[in-house]
């Protein structure tokens, strides 16, 4: 599946042509080098590793440097790799054009992180108890975690309090709304995962 790797830049709104409001997130797509060319000969699959981002060369290890020194670019500081059917070789640049005839794209980013959440916020719960009978004070505990006789344990994957956010998510069937080579920026319509200035991931 063909894609770029960018940078979420925030959200607004634009005007549809029926003259409707519509929510969009602005996405920096781009550009990026091909870092790598993976072949079935070589590595047994078919692949582009791009690159990303200028990242400092002391930052940088040793191998890597001799793949950016190989591919004629300076240190990138994310990489990943896609499918293209298309044939790339070192060094090819690919920018935000890559998106001009699409219509749906997915796009897989890292979801702002919590924290230590309980049960209400982070599943949902609508909290258990009464407020009488000495219940006061338990309105947004979980309640019951499982059976004391039998099985007398607690299943694996039980809904409690813990870590929340910092998931990679992926949000599919995004709509195009408006590619702008210029500035190398995708308007995809409604939200994307992840804070201002996260890396995302946008593939066909």
């Amino acid at each position: 599946m063909p894609g770029l790797i960018g940078k979420k830049i925030g959200m607004t709104s634009v005007f549809s042509a029926d003259g409707k409001n519509v929510p969009c997130t602005v996405i920096e797509a781009g550009p990026c080098v091909v870092t790598q060319v993976k072949t079935v000969e070589t590595d047994g699959y078919k692949a582009v590793q791009l690159g990303y981002g200028e990242a400092k060369e002391k930052n940088t290890t040793k191998p890597m440097m001799g793949t950016f020194k190989k591919a004629g670019t300076t240190p990138k500081k994310h990489l990943a790799e896609f499918k293209f059917d298309e044939e790339y070789n070192l060094g090819d640049v690919l920018t935000v054009e890559l998106f001009a005839n699409t219509e749906f794209v997915d796009i897989v980013g890292t979801s702002k992180g919590k924290g230590f959440q309980g049960v209400v916020k982070r599943h949902g719960f609508g909290g258990v108890g009464q407020s009488t009978h000495g219940q006061d004070d338990r309105a947004r505990k979980p309640g019951s975690i499982g059976a004391c006789s039998y099985p007398a344990k607690v299943f694996k994957g039980m809904r409690m309090g813990g870590q929340m956010g910092g998931d990679r998510v992926t949000t599919q069937n995004l709509k195009v709304l408006k590619v702008i080579p210029e500035h190398n920026l995708l308007l995809v319509k409604g939200s994307v995962a992840g804070c201002n200035g996260s890396t995302v991931l946008i593939k066909k």
